[in-house]
């Protein structure tokens, strides 16, 4: 997955062909071997599964978007009996799977596959429906912008889109609305320049936050993310490896808050102080790592990618604390039984 923010693809649009991000340093962290066996969270179009099973490891691969799962059908042939693919949330990996796996791999945002899609309504480089939902089911985007209170709407431009206009676009939105709701990813962007206008050097337009801000929420991004990161904890054996691909400082900060606490606070900073009680989960995070320059030339998509990983120690997993990743600050959709 390597969405630029917002859904806008950098360098002026749809690559080519699917290239994984970070996938050297991936397979660096994850070390599949022969008879390993990985959950790929978030396959997409593939690229880290099929790095893993042609080192020899199996693979059991999940995408809530059923249009991956059905383009991957070509892999699980390919791979004949090593490859299970799964539609579902990643968030469920520990149900999804019957016993303890070597390796964990996220990579978390919206796909180039998606992006490249004017249907999938998550860019406004091509005109599509305003929708944004990557399983094809509930709350689309255009629910959102169409029907939330001015409130709401400042709240996941501001706090998911880190949008500094948030307020201001947002009432001007609710105005344009009231008279023609909002149907077309072009509807949303244009209405946005003209809210907040463009200066001529401006590379990036001014609806980017938003899309990003909206597509968060629309898909509960963080709070899959969060789910995810204990289920990877609960499933993981000793020795199991996690390795996170994130691409913006929202995600980061909590794969980074995740790994350092159940660490027993080895490796924090000065804003994250330890925590001592239960027994780590994890060894000491890697240092993290980001997209060598010339990665970067070759997958502009690539550059605000960064990668954390860790080594799950033989503790038992700890309690689901959402509050040790700092999800109750984040404007989401409502689940049944979730604080």
């Amino acid at each position: 997955m390597m969405a630029g923010p917002g859904g806008e693809s950098p360098a002026g649009g749809g690559l080519a062909r699917h290239i994984p991000v970070l996938l050297r340093e991936i397979l660096q962290a994850l070390q599949p071997l022969d008879g390993r066996h990985f959950i790929d969270g978030t396959f997409g179009a593939g690229g880290y599964t099929d790095a893993l099973l042609d080192a020899g490891a199996s693979v059991t691969a999940i995408d809530r978007d059923p249009t991956a799962i059905a383009a991957g059908q070509a892999l699980v042939e390919k791979w004949n009996g090593r490859l299970r693919l799964v539609e579902s949330r990643f968030s469920s990996l520990d149900e999804i799977v019957d016993g303890p796996v070597d390796g964990v791999v996220l990579d978390i945002g919206v796909s180039s596959m998606q992006i490249d899609q004017a249907v999938r309504g998550f860019s406004f480089q091509k005109d599509g429906p305003l929708d944004m939902r990557m399983a094809r089911s509930g709350l689309s985007a255009a629910d959102v912008v169409n029907t939330m209170k001015v409130g709401d709407l400042i709240r996941i431009f501001g706090i998911l889109g880190e949008e500094r206009q948030a307020g201001r676009i947002a009432r001007g939105l609710e105005k344009i609305r009231n008279d023609k709701p909002f149907e077309t990813t072009l509807d949303l962007a244009n209405a946005v320049e003209r809210i907040v206008g463009r200066r001529p050097q401006e590379k990036i337009h001014p609806a980017t936050r938003v899309f990003q801000g909206l597509r968060i929420f629309v898909n509960d991004e963080l709070g899959e993310l969060a789910r995810a990161l204990f289920a990877a904890e609960r499933v993981l054996k000793p020795e199991g490896r996690l390795a996170v691909v994130t691409f913006h400082s929202l995600e980061d900060r909590m794969v980074k808050r995740f790994m350092v606490e159940r660490a027993g606070g080895q490796g924090g900073s000065r804003h994250l102080p330890e925590v001592h009680g239960a027994a780590p989960t994890f060894l000491k995070p890697a240092k993290p790592v980001s997209p060598s320059r010339e990665e970067t030339d070759q997958n502009p998509r690539a550059r605000s990618a960064r990668l954390r990983s860790a080594v799950r120690s033989a503790a038992p997993a700890g309690a689901v604390d959402f509050d040790i990743v700092g999800l109750s600050r984040f404007p989401r959709p409502t689940r049944a039984g979730e604080r």
